[in-house]
């Protein structure tokens, strides 16, 4: 088990193209850290800023579920290495909610201020997800109960935070999508088991708080 363990984090810092294999990445994801996934659409070979699905006007080209759907998500090795040994280039898509990670989303810009400020505070965060328009910050499981109780209890929310909880989904790295490379913005440490992630009401109150006292304007994205 050792052995298989060393191999796939091996397998997961080996590059090719420039990053990472999407299929070791997908394992580790579904097999070590139990997060449910499943491959995302690609873009449209005929224009990556276009999706391959059947909507022309798809909005997150590459980065959504659409055959097999969101309720297909597993952690099983054995189906996860079938998909991406059949669609080696597919998005990785984490279903959000039930036991795995939900997130906090907003405008890369106010993400990126908002971190720094967040840093200063020595506030305590988990994997952040980046893509060129917004960023994710992984938060620990919630019911749409307790994220209406704590929307509800605050004077001011910013309408850009988008939250993705039970029944949601975002895309992973090291996905290619139609928008562009998806990263990390703050990585997971390095180990099998799968990182720590802060609660949603203490990334709720600190980010929002840091775009107040920042003045950070955070447009709809």
């Amino acid at each position: 088990m050792r052995e298989i363990l060393g191999r796939r984090r091996r397998l997961l810092s080996k590059r090719n193209d420039g990053r990472p294999e999407l299929i070791s990445a997908a394992l580790t994801f579904a097999a070590e850290w139990k997060w449910p996934v499943l491959p995302g659409v690609a873009p449209d070979p005929q224009g990556r800023a276009r999706c391959g699905c059947p909507d022309p006007e798809c909005t997150v080209p590459g980065a959504h579920p659409f055959d097999p759907g969101l309720l297909a998500a597993t952690t099983d090795e054995r189906m996860v290495r079938w998909w991406w040994t059949n669609r080696p280039t597919a998005p990785i898509v984490l279903a959000t909610g039930g036991k795995a990670p939900c997130a906090v989303s907003l405008p890369a810009l106010a993400a990126s201020r908002a971190l720094t400020a967040l840093d200063q505070q020595g506030m305590r965060l988990g994997p952040v997800v980046a893509t060129p328009h917004r960023w994710a910050i992984l938060v620990a499981p919630y019911s749409m109960e307790q994220l209406g109780e704590l929307l509800y209890a605050k004077d001011y929310v910013p309408g850009s935070l988008r939250f993705h909880g039970e029944g949601g989904y975002i895309t992973l790295p090291p996905s290619e999508t139609g928008h562009g490379r998806i990263g990390w913005e703050r990585a997971p440490l390095p180990g099998s088991a799968a990182p720590w992630v802060p609660d949603v009401e203490a990334v709720v109150d600190a980010v929002v708080e840091a775009l107040t006292r920042t003045g950070v304007s955070a447009p709809e994205l």
